[in-house]
């Protein structure tokens, strides 16, 4: 009851509430969530960057990588050699501006909390309109889980190979910024 009370408000654009309910589901353990926002592209896109699905975070905002933790804005930006951005407005200047596709390969799971190590009965994002509609020709994955399901899940219906880049979440506390950044640096400019 409670999941389908939360996809309803999810459906209906209810943005208020939605993190207490969050954190009250929380408690309880595993929650079926729903991507609770959509791509963000431009028809002049040429990389998509997909993640595996919204932080608690990021699902409280509306948008990519809210976790300041993340260290994916500060990557991405030294990346391109610009300064991270900070407002929503800003990242999303910086994407635009750098031909960026944003998503994630997941659409529903269920999932506790922020941990993709949790995640479970997954649905995959279908992708096929963003890159009918954009430039696209090369797909990058954040993390071994956003690179696992996509190679498993959707390449097949893609048919276009996803390049692995090692995981900017705080989790993944064995990478340094500056190696995160050099890797990153590397593969896009290969795959680019």
């Amino acid at each position: 009851m409670v999941r389908n009370f939360i996809h309803m408000l999810n459906v209906a654009g209810v943005h208020l509430i939605r993190p207490i309910l969050y954190n009250l589901a929380m408690k309880k353990g595993y929650m079926h969530i729903t991507h609770p926002f959509g791509p963000l592209f431009r028809e002049d896109s040429t990389i998509l960057i997909l993640g595996s699905f919204p932080s608690v975070k990021s699902r409280e905002e509306m948008f990519f990588y809210g976790n300041v933790r993340n260290r994916f804005w500060s990557v991405i930006a030294e990346v391109f050699g610009e300064e991270a951005p900070v407002t929503t407005e800003q990242k999303k200047e910086f994407l635009y501006r750098n031909r960026i596709a944003l998503y994630d390969v997941i659409e529903e799971c269920d999932i506790l909390g922020s941990s993709d190590s949790s995640i479970r009965n997954v649905i995959p994002s279908d992708i096929s309109f963003i890159l009918e509609q954009t430039e696209v020709r090369r797909v990058f994955t954040n993390g071994k889980t956003a690179y696992s399901l996509y190679q498993k899940l959707i390449y097949p219906l893609t048919g276009m190979n996803s390049v692995y880049l090692p995981s900017t979440s705080p989790a993944n506390a064995a990478w340094s910024m500056d190696e995160l950044t050099t890797e990153w640096r590397k593969a896009i400019t290969e795959n680019t």
